[in-house]
């Protein structure tokens, strides 16, 4: 049916007494058979051939045999690939398996190498869950045989209480995606437990930050299916009296609010931050007027919110401009008359360019990082008074993100999407900055430089950065950062000469190099690259 602004959408129903009216169960998935027609040969030398580490084309080709085309295809239309053909940073899973661990009344299941397991529940442990994360073991023979689908869906069945979940997510990482494992044959929902089943490979996803999106999409893709077979649960917040701005992020808990009380004198209140916390927040988050891409490559979620037919708007309320822009694009989009629009910046603006004077930044800053918000910490640095000449992202260029690359641009900032460790070394290498924000290896590169360094994640995204709040937020941990110049020139100077790379340390005597080891091996991935290339021609 049509909303009030006559866009194309439907309503959310809301259950007399709360309870989640789900979709029927795939009664088939329990007979079908679990093996794809693919040449078991293949899979067997896939698993074989050193699992994840077996390289992007092998297991990419594999995956296609497998009959998970469709799903690649996807995934590279939704997340295009830079100059570099894999993640530069840690494996992307860990960004879904976060998703997954912060949710309430949500289990999670891997099914993957051991290693790669192990290190994807040290890391978000180290991050701070405190839940377990299930595992499906496998050999070569479960994998070829299709035992390893028959395990995972007995571990299902197994962890599926409904008096203590609301969902069970079931991740295939790089070997078992390649291998065709089905996930799409497990039942849609066990005693009112939903299984939600993603793929997400490195070789397919190329960031963490995206492979948030992959499960937030999933999710929302199940819950909008609830929301248009029936009336569903009520959010435990209630439903909000005005119209809501539903926000695809994840941001500082304090920005939210701030948002809230931006969006007050408009007539419209913020609604849930996705990815969502708990299941029903995802019927809040659908039950909106419109969306705000704060973060700007949830590609596969803003497709689930245009499904419902949601307008979605790109920036967020950073700084001055940023704030008067985004007020403008979401009053517009409710038709908010433009007095109220201009009342409702004339509210705030002045306190945020107050702000902003009162929390000077004066210097030179590189900055660069993976969490999708790098454009918008750039404007609100040069609005500080900082000199930005680059930004790297290592997300992709979008419409989302459009309104903020002009801004900058005409800056004369450079923004470079995909970038690359070496986009960012080189960058910091040739401009020489007061202060370089990135990831670990650029901020480790930094400090070896004697260049004040900050690590973008820790230290920038652990700050508020939307209206007044977010104004003054950054000069204090940026100017204390600069003011160590002369303590990092002292630290370089007094470490001079211990070396570097293979001679670092302290030594008695000279270390045994062994060159001719790193030339054999230089020549083997030589000769593997002549064949890859061998392989794609043929």
């Amino acid at each position: 049916m049509n909303d009030e602004g006559g866009r194309q959408g439907f309503e959310v129903g809301y259950d007399e007494f709360g309870n989640v009216q789900v979709t029927e169960i795939n009664a088939q998935a329990d007979s079908d058979p679990v093996m794809l027609d693919v040449s078991k040969q293949m899979l067997h030398d896939t698993a074989l051939e050193g699992g994840c580490t077996a390289g992007t084309q092998t297991l990419d080709a594999a995956a296609r045999a497998a009959g998970k085309s469709d799903i690649l295809d996807q995934y590279s239309a939704d997340y295009p690939q830079g100059p570099h053909d894999k993640p530069q940073s840690m494996c992307p899973a860990f960004g879904s398996l976060r998703v997954g661990l912060r949710m309430k009344r949500t289990a999670t299941i891997l099914s993957g190498s051991a290693c790669c397991v192990y290190g994807l529940t040290f890391v978000s442990h180290f991050y701070g869950a405190r839940r377990s994360v299930g595992y499906v073991p496998f050999n070569s023979e479960t994998l070829v045989t299709g035992k390893l689908f028959e395990d995972i869906r007995e571990a299902v069945h197994d962890i599926a209480d409904p008096e203590k979940l609301d969902a069970v997510v079931v991740t295939n990482l790089c070997v078992p995606t390649a291998s065709g494992v089905p996930l799409r044959l497990l039942p849609e929902e066990i005693n009112g437990v939903r299984i939600v089943g993603i793929d997400v490979p490195g070789f397919g996803i190329p960031t963490h930050a995206e492979a948030k999106d992959v499960l937030a999409s999933a999710m929302l893709n199940y819950a909008r299916k609830e929301i248009e077979a029936g009336p569903v649960a009520m959010p435990a917040s209630g439903k909000s009296d005005r119209p809501t701005v539903s926000l695809l992020g994840e941001m500082f808990p304090a920005d939210p609010m701030m948002i809230g009380q931006m969006l007050a004198p408009l007539g419209l209140a913020a609604g849930p931050v996705v990815p969502c916390r708990e299941w029903r927040e995802l019927y809040a988050a659908l039950d909106c007027g419109a969306v705000a891409a704060v973060h700007p490559f949830y590609t596969a979620s803003v497709r689930e919110f245009e499904a419902a037919g949601r307008p979605v708007i790109g920036s967020a309320p950073v700084g001055h401009d940023g704030t008067r822009d985004w007020l403008a694009a979401i009053g517009d989009a409710f038709n908010v008359p433009a007095k109220t629009i201009a009342e409702t910046q004339n509210q705030f603006l002045p306190a945020i360019k107050g702000a902003l004077a009162a929390a000077p930044i004066k210097g030179t800053i590189t900055l660069s990082g993976y969490e999708g918000s790098e454009l918008l910490v750039a404007r609100l640095l040069i609005e500080s008074g900082a000199n930005v000449p680059y930004v790297g992202t290592a997300c992709p260029k979008t419409p989302w993100s459009a309104v903020d690359a002009a801004w900058l641009a005409d800056k004369g900032v450079k923004v470079t999407y995909r970038a690359s460790l070496e986009d960012d070394c080189a960058a910091m290498e040739a401009i020489k900055p007061d202060l370089a924000i990135g990831t670990t290896p650029v901020v480790q590169k930094g400090k070896e430089l004697g260049i004040p360094s900050l690590y973008f994640t820790n230290l920038i995204s652990a700050r508020p950065l939307m209206g007044v709040a977010g104004a003054g937020s950054l000069a204090q941990v940026v100017n204390a950062a600069m003011g160590n110049k002369a303590r990092m020139d002292h630290m370089r100077n007094f470490f001079e000469g211990v070396g570097s790379q293979d001679t670092a340390g302290v030594w008695e005597g000279a270390p045994n190099l062994h060159p001719t080891f790193r030339a054999t091996n230089a020549k083997k991935l030589e000769r593997a690259a002549k064949a890859a290339k061998a392989a794609e021609m043929i």
